[in-house]
């Protein structure tokens, strides 16, 4: 017997636009999802050496929720490359200011952190509000359901 390993090709990945409503939805849960998504581990032709994963489109970034006290406690961290130039902020803050970029960098902690990663990470929108620019690639609303998210429904 002389089974083939399939392999996709670069020109055989077909990729989709979906639509992910952040509202209510648990930051760590939505992000483990999204770069599941992203990733393409999803699709029976996923290869690990390869991005076939889908473009992700996330609104209403500034409505998700967090468990215990991540609020007050949660702390994120920039240095600048100088002496004593570390940054910190909280998660209270940074959702006031950039709702956005929560979500981007729980999702981009859960990718490769590779050159594959880098690239996967560009197929990600995510958005503070309900509107979006991408209307024109008719992105395909997706619920997330319990069984993803671990939320009860109710």
């Amino acid at each position: 017997m002389n089974a083939k390993t399939y392999s996709p090709k670069a020109s055989e990945i077909e990729r989709r636009w979906w639509l992910v409503d952040a509202e209510g939805q648990t930051l760590g849960r939505l992000a483990s999802v999204v770069a599941t998504k992203l990733h393409g581990k999803d699709k029976p032709t996923f290869a690990p050496h390869m991005d076939c994963g889908d473009f992700v489109s996330v609104v209403n970034a500034s409505r998700i929720e967090v468990t215990g006290r991540k609020l007050e406690q949660k702390e994120y961290y920039h240095h600048s490359g100088y002496p004593g130039g570390l940054r910190t902020t909280i998660l209270a803050k940074e959702m006031e200011k950039h709702p956005d970029r929560v979500i981007e960098q729980a999702v981009r902690g859960m990718l490769p952190k590779t050159k594959l990663g880098d690239h996967m990470i560009k197929k990600l929108k995510v958005y503070a509000g309900p509107e979006h620019p991408h209307a024109s690639q008719q992105p395909q609303a997706w619920e997330l359901t319990e069984s993803l998210t671990g939320k009860a429904a109710s």
